[in-house]
């Protein structure tokens, strides 16, 4: 596995402290230590022991991880932690990694899920702090291959508990996109049938989704990671992008306003995290989806320690609680993902969502593409050109919109 390099990107008048870690050449989420030779994170201690539960608790999660009975009563994993702790919570949902960054900034929040294109950015500039796993008894049932990965760990030392990962899929109508997809050309050709009734993710990151499918259809400009893109890469996927604006009839980042385009019919297909599929199907519609050839940038996501929390042994037992086997199981299958948790794997009322989910399959889920923030050193190795910074997407994508 290749190491890579670590470091700080600046955009705007705020800072966004960007990280990466190690992937094969041919894949998007292999392991490894974090390069050493990269920036160090702030010395903060890990707490030592557990106190008394402080009564509270304040939860900044992605939709679907912290459901507490209000999107549907039958859906609540935070009522029975209440019961068990006496930590009353409270949650926040967060639609992008950036909203979650900013968020956490305040230091109003506990703790937080953040997936790779956010954990390392926290890490950097201080906002989360070392967890000390012996405090979390559950951590022995992580799968090991989530354990001490390059977006939830720098030098050895964790600063996150494994939640949960997974794909953005390709989402459809089954009644309207005959005969079922099986590429992003579907969003991406300018000849789609489906053109003027797609959706797109709304984030700079997004980028990276329109470099994958140009690896796989111009192979002659060289992309060898989503995420590191020299000036004539990134030229061609901003391109591809602004091509496909016109046949986007809108672009989300709540899932539930997308479930609703998808019932609709205002939105035929598009890309969807699993959770959105599941919904729009309970829910009577003719929506399904698919991990298209080309492959799929994805999320693997960890809950942290905000290091301003004022109920750290409330927050360290929501991170013991989250990843147990039961509550593991619930959330992994409300959301469409795999769980963290080895024996969450038999709990689930679907026998067979882990093995539809490849929980546990190290080979797929090295396949997946997981988001990460871009920067100037270039992630797939290459030390000859300069890479587009995280600033320069976002700069790239308000143009990409008009």
């Amino acid at each position: 596995m290749k190491k890579r390099m670590l470091a700080l990107a600046l955009f705007g008048a705020g800072v966004l402290v960007a990280a990466c870690g190690t992937a094969s050449e041919d894949s998007g989420g292999g392991g490894g230590a974090p390069n050493e030779n990269g920036f160090s994170p702030p010395d903060l201690p890990a707490l030592e022991k557990l106190g008394e539960p402080e009564g509270a608790l304040s939860v900044l999660a992605w939709p679907g991880y912290a459901e507490d009975g209000s999107t549907d009563p039958e859906i609540d994993w935070v009522s029975p932690f209440e019961k068990e702790t006496g930590c009353q919570v409270s949650v926040k949902t967060f639609g992008t990694s950036d909203e979650s960054v900013t968020l956490m900034k305040t230091g109003e929040y506990d703790v937080v899920s953040a997936s790779g294109d956010a954990s390392l950015r926290l890490i950097a500039a201080g906002d989360v702090e070392p967890v000390n796993t012996d405090l979390v008894p559950n951590y022995a049932d992580i799968f090991e291959f989530l354990k001490d990965k390059p977006w939830n760990s720098v030098s050895g030392k964790e600063y996150g508990i494994p939640h949960g990962w997974g794909a953005n899929v390709l989402a459809y109508r089954t009644d309207q996109v005959k005969p079922a997809p099986t590429s992003w050309s579907t969003v991406f050709d300018p000849d789609s049938p489906q053109k003027g009734k797609l959706t797109a993710y709304d984030s700079p990151i997004y980028i990276a989704d329109a470099a994958l499918y140009l690896m796989k259809h111009k192979p002659d400009l060289g992309i060898k990671n989503p995420y590191a893109l020299d000036d004539k890469q990134f030229d061609a996927a901003v391109d591809l992008l602004k091509q496909q604006n016109p046949m986007v009839s809108e672009y989300w980042s709540d899932y539930l306003k997308e479930s609703q385009a998808l019932k609709n019919g205002d939105v035929l297909a598009g890309t969807a995290w699993q959770v959105t599929v599941n919904l729009t199907k309970s829910e009577g519609s003719p929506v399904d989806s698919v991990l298209p050839s080309e492959g799929a940038t994805g999320w693997s996501d960890t809950w942290m320690v905000s290091t301003k929390s004022k109920h750290k042994t409330c927050a360290y037992k929501w991170l013991d609680y989250i990843v147990s086997p039961e509550a593991n199981a619930q959330v992994a299958e409300y959301f469409g993902e795999s769980p963290a948790n080895e024996k969450a794997c038999s709990l689930t009322t679907d026998k067979s969502h882990c093995d539809t989910f490849h929980a546990g399959d190290e080979i797929y889920a090295s396949k997946i593409w997981y988001w990460t923030t871009p920067i100037a050193q270039c992630l797939d190795g290459r030390t000859d050109v300069k890479c587009k910074d995280y600033g320069e997407w976002t700069q790239a994508w308000t143009e990409i919109k008009g």
